[in-house]
């Protein structure tokens, strides 16, 4: 049984075709700059890899025709016909308060996706083309939304009500929502498995940690609190996002640099967070090599960003009372073993002990605490195309 899952953003699109049954990807590719010139189309299957250069794609109906075309194609394609796929699941960035979690999509739930469109207007809209495309080229086949908010919408009020008029909820929905929850749902399952504890007994700290990043405090399987505000713009400093600021710092900056209301959104967005701090780049990666031949501003971006995960790990831990598990994932997070020594120090009064030598790892799932670390500190590479996929077979099966 074979589910399509695709990722649809502004001006590319993501995609996998998963084998349920071995529950491994059996193709996979990016396309990229569609509705602009120069298109990239970068298709994988199996071990072989095929770039292909369009001068045109010019829209997201075109990309998903193209994605169908190699998926079949007798050269480097997996499926012998298109009947292989089982069912569609979509990513969507953002559900409101209208979806707890993953549904397959109908009429009235596309009316509900257009109606988040203020919500999320960079990432809804290419999510809702990417669901209609699909209706067009393959009428009949079972479609899930699969949310980023879904799985915070178990937080409480407390949690997630602003000091704000509370009008303005009631009037806009302004609220924390949160995001990445498909990332922080997966690997509160896989830690469940890793530690031989049901999900439902376990108190877990979750640390998205990428060019975009958020912590998730997690309790009984559910999200109780999360770093990501009404946008995915709160919380962590991240590769071009601020993360939390005093909000004058807002109405002052747009004073002084003359900016309205859209310059400063994309400000905060794109040339904030470690780039704007380091001056070198948003990639952790050259961050870290620029601090190693003793750039002062490439180091100051990453001790902000430690020092943020910190907080958060600790707020987290008093909220829940402490924690059973200490979760990283993501690129940063996965990957990056110099980042996950330094959260992890001065931590031993929450039971945190990282085993350094485990910890030389990267893209693997692994314990890497010591044996009398009472919260245990577990490396888990997410994987939220399977995780869409597992909800897409639920609901279609």
């Amino acid at each position: 049984m074979k589910i399509l899952v695709l990722n649809c953003g502004s001006s590319s699109l993501k995609y996998q075709v998963i084998d349920m049954d071995t529950r491994n990807p059996i193709a996979k590719g990016l396309i990229e700059r569609i509705g602009l010139q120069g298109s990239v189309f970068a298709h994988c299957a199996g071990s072989l890899k095929k770039e292909v250069f369009k001068t045109e794609i010019e829209n997201h109906t075109k990309a998903i025709e193209l994605v169908l075309q190699q998926l079949v194609n007798p050269e480097c394609g997996t499926l012998k016909d298109l009947n292989e796929i089982y069912a569609i699941g979509h990513r969507v960035v953002h559900g409101g308060e209208k979806f707890a979690k993953s549904v397959i999509i109908n009429d009235s739930v596309m009316k509900a996706l257009d109606e988040c469109i203020e919500l999320a207007p960079l990432h809804n809209p290419p999510n809702i083309a990417g669901i209609k495309a699909c209706q067009k080229i393959m009428p009949g086949i079972p479609q899930v939304a699969v949310f980023d908010t879904a799985f915070h919408q178990t937080m409480r009020p407390y949690s997630y009500i602003y000091g704000l008029p509370y009008e303005y909820y009631e009037k806009y929905g302004i609220r924390k929502y949160g995001f990445h929850g498909t990332s922080h749902k997966y690997v509160s399952q896989r830690a469940s498995v890793l530690l031989k504890k049901p999900l439902g007994e376990l108190k877990l700290i979750s640390c998205h940690l990428g060019n975009g990043a958020s912590i998730a405090a997690i309790r009984g399987g559910k999200s109780i609190e999360t770093s990501m505000g009404f946008t995915p713009l709160d919380g962590l400093l991240m590769g071009t996002r601020s993360g939390a600021l005093d909000p004058a710092i807002v109405t002052y900056i747009m004073r002084k640099e003359n900016l309205n209301a859209e310059q400063m959104n994309d400000f905060l967005n794109t040339k904030c967070g470690a780039l704007g701090v380091s001056g070198i780049s948003s990639d952790f990666r050259d961050i870290e090599v620029s601090a190693s031949h003793g750039n002062i501003r490439a180091q100051l971006a990453l001790d902000i960003f430690e020092h943020d995960v910190k907080q958060y790990i600790g707020a987290y831990a008093a909220v829940m009372g402490g924690a059973d598990a200490l979760i990283f994932t993501a690129g940063v997070g996965e990957n990056s073993t110099s980042m996950r020594a330094a959260i992890c120090k001065n931590l031993s009064y929450l039971g945190i002990h990282l085993d350094m030598e485990k910890n030389m790892v990267r893209g693997e799932e692994v314990d890497v605490s010591k044996t009398n670390s009472r919260c245990r500190v577990l490396v888990i590479p997410t994987n939220e195309e399977l995780m869409i996929a597992l909800d897409t077979l639920e609901l279609t099966r």
